[in-house]
């Protein structure tokens, strides 16, 4: 255990310090430096294994191409994209399902909301926070872009989020797993007893933070004063070779400084009791530069009844991104590249073997006797040329003996077919997945069903992040709870208040929709409640109405779409018929009434006749499709069907409506002596006695609908 000669008291203005290295003597700092040291050694150590697995599959993931002088110098060296397909894929489809839109924070109201204070204040967290990921925190969207493909390949992934005193706001970086370096006895991030994050810092990046003393001034330093010297690892040289770079043997001033932040628990008020800080120091020295309270409060402070400290609760920083987590309950979880590597190395050694098979057949030599009357080495022939030799051509027949060199091997073929098979099906790299169309023949429903079977090994992966995305939005909402103005913040959708973020970060969650994993998926959902909202009493339907047309990605919808408050819906037909029997007269009336039902009709039947003509659109569109947005354009032929089918339902209850009041007021009409119109033809009108419109054809729908 760590002893140190002095020690300071955890009060407030200890807390809220920025650095309280002046606290502690020269001795105890470097005490502190060779603890911080020491500690990431160990855990440096403890994870040399993952670190040359994770290296190997970045690797794969890359089709970096080791020099091979097996069986020959510069013979096959394929390097098969397996790894690669699947992690593309998977970050294909992940991007624009996760990240959708501009609404990426919601909150959830939990509890009575009666008079709608709670909605209201939910509704303007999520406006403010959502803005604060993709327009004040410019670079987030980019970052889980590329967590997304990271963790894709090497399982596991971190985001960093904090405040950032220099930029004003807060912000939540991307850490990749190889810059973290997590204690061996580690079962989760919250639960880790240390954590040590590598950061590079130029040189002026270390004077700005000595200036706005954040960190101890060590500018008489020897490391300071001298040009770094460049990492030269296993890890940065198998990063530098991915990367097709070589680092300068020299370091220079542009060369940065390594700096491990160490989040850790150490007791430095002597109580026995481990408070959590975070210590920074640089690497290759292990001088202290930082120590920074890792709470924020006194109230995280429990203590008894004599004022002993109990516990403490320590402020998270780091949220894990898993891709599958790992069987053995290791700490890294586990990606394409470690789950496909041995098949994607086995796939390229027969790949090669299968080439250098076949580059023997075709340039096999051979040999030659002692008598014959020619040189050895390599001949070229070129067309129509001859060479000219001493010996006769039955003597060259006896001396040439061809090696003999089987055929590649139709074995190997065919487990290497295996292979590829096994490894679509662990990535869940289907063909239809990835666009490619599964049969001529292949009935519709069928396809959507290999689709969604193919994509259920993603959908656990994104129920995964969508919980990451949660626990990181947590931390987000309690860094405005500390850090946001008393004031309020000004943003374009408003103004910011603190008081919003006082309540528990338990209400906030991701908008992201962990069970839609495509546009179509979203559109077909969006659709289908919006004609449950038609058909069902006690739906919103406006909200609806939005909801569709945010999954069909439409621009200005407030501008387009103003509700149904705004624009009522037209009045009842009995009502018009009553209007115009009041200004034009019983007969002139009826004539008009047969003319509108004959209009409805006419209308009716050419929607039958379009209904008939998309769907055989449709059927050709879903043969035809080979990629995503062919199926997009599927979905949208039948967005259109429904469309023109709810239309025809409103044609057909039309010209119910209007036939019924039609026939009520012709025994009106009769009881009064007002002679009724046989047939109005003669005025331009259609027969008075028509046909329901339930006997009107309405098109045959195939069972299930077309994708």
């Amino acid at each position: 255990m760590l002893q140190l000669a002095g020690k300071i008291k955890l009060n407030k203005a200890t807390i809220d310090s920025p650095n309280v290295c002046d606290q502690f003597s020269k001795a105890d700092l470097d005490a502190i430096g060779r603890w911080v040291k020491d500690g990431y050694n160990i855990d440096k150590r403890s994870r040399i294994g993952w670190e040359q697995r994770t290296s190997a599959a970045m690797d794969l993931a890359m089709q970096i191409q080791e020099t091979k002088t097996f069986p020959w110098q510069n013979c096959s060296n394929i390097a098969f994209p397996l790894v690669t397909i699947a992690t593309l894929q998977f970050h294909a489809i992940a991007y624009p399902a996760i990240i959708t839109g501009t609404d990426i924070v919601k909150c959830r109201v939990i509890g009575r909301d009666d008079d709608g204070t709670l909605k209201a204040r939910a509704d303007r967290v999520s406006t403010h926070m959502s803005w604060q990921r993709l327009e004040q925190d410019q670079s987030w969207e980019e970052q889980q872009d590329r967590l997304l493909i990271n963790i894709a390949c090497v399982g596991t992934a971190f985001k960093k989020s904090y405040h950032a005193a220099a930029k004003g706001y807060d912000v939540s970086e991307l850490v990749y797993a190889k810059d973290l370096v997590l204690n061996y006895w580690s079962k989760s991030v919250e639960e880790c007893p240390r954590k040590t994050h590598i950061i590079p810092l130029f040189r002026n990046d270390v004077y700005e933070r000595i200036a706005q003393k954040t960190f101890r001034d060590t500018r008489d330093s020897n490391w300071y004063k001298q040009a770094p010297t460049p990492v030269r690892t296993e890890q940065q040289i198998a990063d530098d070779k991915r990367h097709g770079v070589t680092a300068p043997a020299q370091g220079d001033e542009t060369t940065p400084f390594r700096f491990l932040e160490q989040h850790a628990s150490l007791d430095l008020d002597g109580d026995g009791y481990a408070e959590p800080w975070i210590i920074t120091a640089e690497e290759r020295t292990g001088e202290v530069v930082r120590i920074v309270a890792r709470f924020d409060r006194e109230e995280d402070i429990t203590r008894d009844a004599n004022d002993d400290i109990v516990s403490i609760q320590a402020m998270e920083y780091f949220t894990k991104y898993p891709f599958l987590p790992s069987p053995d309950g290791g700490i890294y979880d586990l990606g394409f590249g470690v789950l496909l590597g041995p098949l994607n190395e086995s796939t390229n050694s027969i790949i090669n073997q299968l080439v250098d098979a076949g580059t023997m057949q075709v340039t096999a030599g051979g040999f030659l006797a002692k008598g014959a009357k020619i040189r050895g080495g390599v001949y070229t022939f070129s067309p129509l040329e001859w060479k000219r030799v001493d010996a006769t051509g039955d003597d060259l027949r006896k001396a040439i003996v061809p090696l003999e060199v089987r055929e590649p091997s139709a074995v190997l073929f065919q487990l290497l077919g295996l292979l590829v098979q096994y490894t679509n099906r662990i990535s869940g790299s289907t063909d239809t997945i990835v666009g490619e169309n599964p049969g001529q023949n292949t009935p519709a429903e069928t396809t959507r069903t290999m689709v969604e079977m193919g994509r259920k090994i993603y959908n656990g992966i994104y129920k995964r992040v969508w919980r990451a995305m949660k626990e990181e939005f947590k931390k987000l909402y309690t860094l405005n709870a500390i850090y946001l103005p008393i004031e309020g913040q000004p943003y374009p959708g408003g103004r910011a208040r603190k008081e919003d973020y006082l309540p528990s970060p338990d209400h906030v969650i991701p908008a992201a929709d962990p069970n839609v994993t495509s546009d179509t998926e979203r559109v077909q959902l969006a659709f289908a409640v919006a004609e449950r909202a038609r058909m069902t009493a006690g739906y919103n339907r406006d909200e609806a109405e939005r909801n569709l047309l945010k999954a069909w990605r439409v621009d200005g919808i407030d501008t387009l779409f103003g509700g149904s408050e705004k624009f009522p819906p037209p009045s009842d037909p009995k009502i018009q018929i009553e209007q115009m029997r009041a200004q034009q007269g019983t007969i002139k009336l009826q004539a008009e009434q047969a003319r509108f039902v004959a209009q409805l009709m006419e209308d009716q039947r050419l929607n039958n006749a379009k209904i008939v003509e998309l769907q055989a659109s449709a059927v050709k569109l879903s043969e035809d499709a080979k990629s995503e947005k062919a199926w997009a354009m599927v979905a949208a032929v039948q967005v259109a069907i429904k469309s023109m089918e709810a239309r025809n339902a409103s044609l057909a209850k039309s010209i119910e409506l209007t036939l019924k009041a039609m026939e009520v007021y012709g025994k009106i009409a009769e009881s009064t002596g007002v002679e009724r119109m046989e047939n109005a033809a003669g005025d331009g009108g259609a027969p008075a006695s028509i046909a329901p419109a339930s006997a009107q054809p309405q098109g045959e729908m195939g069972g299930g609908g077309v994708y």
